[in-house]
């Protein structure tokens, strides 16, 4: 699942300095990457409604009284937190948190390495984390502190973005701004599906995980991320319907072959860390795949293509262009 992903992107994004798309020098690639590099708050800043008793992903009763100083422990929950308009109030990110209007705040958290030490130093009223955070003593330290943490369930596909949305702005006290927000995303999402050209037979995509400089090469299964994306995109997940039923799966020669790939999918820094479309087609098994073989990439930024959130339209828009734009 993404949370999973979450905690292996948290271990190897900070050892991965190179940006960009990851393209190839000799220049015949058709590899490109979406830049969603920046949120898109909402117009009204909402004032919050406070206090507000909500209840915890981990079964526990929440009361948040204050939101003047707020600390989202992933990536994915600073992006709502923002885009809902409450940006200022975010005083710390995990380094998960790449776009732009995140950007100077301090790191205190790599998703499944959390410092509570560095998370209290910064005295938030409210902490908002996954289920999936962890180290468990971080969190009941930031807990024992007296500090209100709601922990919220990590979305998997594109049906859990607007509850997510809903979830993370009742929390803070904001519901209107959510229900605005995901009537938004909402919106945005049903007028990219409808752009969706018919071609009849639906490309096979292939999700890949990729860090060279960490030897890290897997392929996506069932409980990826990916595929509530690729089938959105008109697309068939190559490593779901392969059977692999794994969130993740080392790369084989094997499994590629079963997975027939005509595309493959990658965050762009993963293909840039193997030296992008040249040295993708190196890894055993790439470039005897359809996909290999035509060189087609598909390639979107690390901290937006699963965070399923307020700009998950423009990861779906860049898949539907990029598996399509170029086709006669």
């Amino acid at each position: 699942m993404a949370g999973a992903l979450a905690a292996v992107l948290a271990l190897t994004l900070a050892g991965c300095g190179s940006t960009g798309d990851g393209g190839s020098a000799g220049g015949s690639t058709k590899a490109k990457a979406a830049h969603a590099d920046r949120v898109e708050p909402l117009e009204d800043v909402p004032e919050p409604k406070l206090p507000v008793t909500v209840d915890s992903a981990d079964g526990k009763k929440v009361t948040v009284e204050d939101t003047s100083r707020i600390v989202p422990l992933s990536g994915s929950l600073s992006e709502i937190v923002f885009t809902l308009g409450l940006g200022k109030s975010v005083v710390a990110r995990d380094i998960t948190a790449t776009f732009d209007q995140a950007g100077k705040l301090p790191v205190v958290t790599r998703a499944h390495d959390v410092s509570a030490e560095s998370v209290l130093s910064l005295k938030p009223t409210v902490v908002l984390a996954e289920s999936t955070t962890g180290p468990a003593e971080a969190v009941d330290q930031i807990r024992d502190a007296g500090i209100p943490l709601v922990v919220l369930d990590p979305a998997k596909g594109l049906d859990d973005v607007g509850p997510r949305i809903k979830a993370v702005a009742k929390a803070l006290g904001v519901p209107k701004a959510g229900t605005a927000l995901t009537s938004r995303t909402e919106a945005r999402l049903d007028k990219v599906r409808e752009s969706v050209p018919d071609k009849g037979k639906k490309p096979r995509v292939a999700f890949l995980y990729l860090r060279g400089s960490a030897s890290v090469y897997l392929l996506g299964g069932r409980d990826s991320g990916a595929s509530s994306l690729l089938e959105a995109a008109g697309a068939v997940d190559a490593g779901k319907e392969s059977g692999l039923r794994k969130d993740f799966t080392a790369i084989t020669s094997e499994a590629l072959a079963k997975a027939a790939p005509d595309a493959i999918l990658v965050m762009s820094k993963g293909l840039a860390s193997v030296g992008g479309v040249d040295g993708l087609v190196k890894i055993p098994g790439v470039a005897e795949t359809p996909a290999g073989m035509d060189r087609r990439v598909v390639s979107v930024e690390d901290g937006v293509l699963l965070n399923y959130g307020p700009r998950t339209d423009r990861v779906l828009a860049s898949l539907v262009d990029q598996l399509y734009g170029d086709a006669e």
